[in-house]
């Protein structure tokens, strides 16, 4: 499996940053080469689906994906608990878990820790190229929660 963790503070309450992480279809904001559109009548809690489409052309591919954990935070104090949202992910290509958790932090700041351990099919590529894999999920979805946090920082001043 490949899997990472990247850490990004966001100057925005948690509710604010949950709202915006949960808002499935701006995540093609964010991620080049990515649209997403919902797939279930409704976008949020446990069980809403959604579709990553990454790519161009004959090179693109769908990243299905089901909500399993559904928490939103408890408020803009750090003492109100983090926001938690898992999901699997259940493609041809990619397959196994996500998610994120959105911390309240003083001052009205938040930290969002988005993790993947994901497989990618044929599962032999992951195992020969698993470090690599990690390496490019840690980088690429660095560059994703930048965006995003610059995107809902200025949306927050």
């Amino acid at each position: 499996m490949a899997r990472f963790t990247v850490p990004q503070q966001v100057a925005a309450p948690a509710t604010t940053v949950w709202a915006t992480m949960v808002d499935w279809p701006r995540h093609g904001d964010w991620a080049p080469l990515t649209r997403v559109r919902v797939t279930t009548p409704r976008p949020d809690g446990v069980g809403a689906g959604f579709v990553a489409r990454t790519g161009i052309g004959p090179l693109a591919f769908d990243d299905p994906m089901t909500v399993e954990l559904w928490q939103p935070p408890g408020g803009n104090a750090p003492d109100d608990g983090p926001g938690r949202c898992e999901v699997v992910k259940r493609g041809r290509v990619v397959l196994g878990r996500a998610g994120f958790s959105v911390v309240p932090l003083a001052g009205g700041r938040s930290r969002v820790d988005w993790h993947e351990d994901v497989t990618v099919t044929p599962h032999r590529v992951t195992r020969m190229v698993g470090p690599v894999l990690s390496l490019a999920g840690r980088v690429g979805f660095g560059a994703t929660l930048r965006a995003m946090a610059k995107d809902v920082e200025r949306q927050a001043r």
